[in-house]
């Protein structure tokens, strides 16, 4: 049975609120200050007058009242981080489909191609972790599933590792649209940072959920 820990760790959003309240927070404690030894040392003959000291009464409240609504504010981003660490927890197992390098081990691997509109081929630049180009592979223009078998360009498996596949989509010979072709991987664990959550797939590859298009049962 696979062992799962989900970390919960500040978003940015909660890193500033943090980082206002600890201000305010200051400016509170200066103008508390500030007000005391005003009071201790006003000129009895000439007193402050009431409305001036209304004013900095109604100015400390309202800078307190700030305080406490920043404090509430970064609990509840807190709250808003662990419930989505939680959410995720349920994606753990399954397979998820992203644009997320390849992680080959001699099985094949489902891309899912998504070619341009118009595209009268598609082929598959396949580079190694060194990002030199070991093999080309022509597929059928279509969005169907698509089952890579790790050829190499003599047509001998590839060796075990990280791959990134690039679909480019051609018309009449020519490269109209390039970019990095999704497939599904299985998720082994979630983790949170400062950029959001992010999944770590099967192999050891990172991605984050942002760039999940798509999640199944694992087959």
């Amino acid at each position: 049975m696979m062992d799962v820990t989900a970390v919960s760790t500040p978003t940015r959003s909660a890193s500033a609120a943090q980082a206002g309240t600890g201000k305010i927070s200051s400016d509170f404690n200066t103008f508390l200050k500030m007000l005391t030894v005003q009071m201790q040392n006003q000129d009895p003959m000439n007193p402050i007058d009431s409305a001036d000291y209304a004013v900095q009464l109604a100015t400390f409240s309202g800078v307190e009242q700030q305080v406490r609504t920043n404090q509430l504010l970064q609990d509840m981003q807190s709250s808003f981080a662990q419930m989505g660490m939680a959410d995720m927890a349920s994606w753990i197992g399954k397979e998820a489909r992203s644009d997320a390098a390849v992680v080959y081990d001699g099985g094949p691997v489902t891309l899912s191609p998504n070619p341009a509109a118009g595209a009268t081929g598609v082929t598959l630049a396949v580079r190694n972790e060194s990002g030199a180009l070991v093999a080309r592979e022509e597929i059928p223009v279509s969005a169907q599933p698509y089952q890579w078998l790790g050829a190499g360009a003599d047509g001998s498996p590839l060796p075990p590792g990280r791959y990134t596949i690039t679909q480019e989509s051609l018309i009449d010979g020519e490269v109209v649209d390039s970019r990095a072709v999704e497939h599904y991987a299985r998720v082994v664990e979630a983790r949170g940072g400062p950029g959001g959550t992010s999944l770590v797939l099967e192999g050891g590859i990172e991605v984050p959920a942002t760039r999940v298009t798509a999640l199944r049962e694992a087959s």
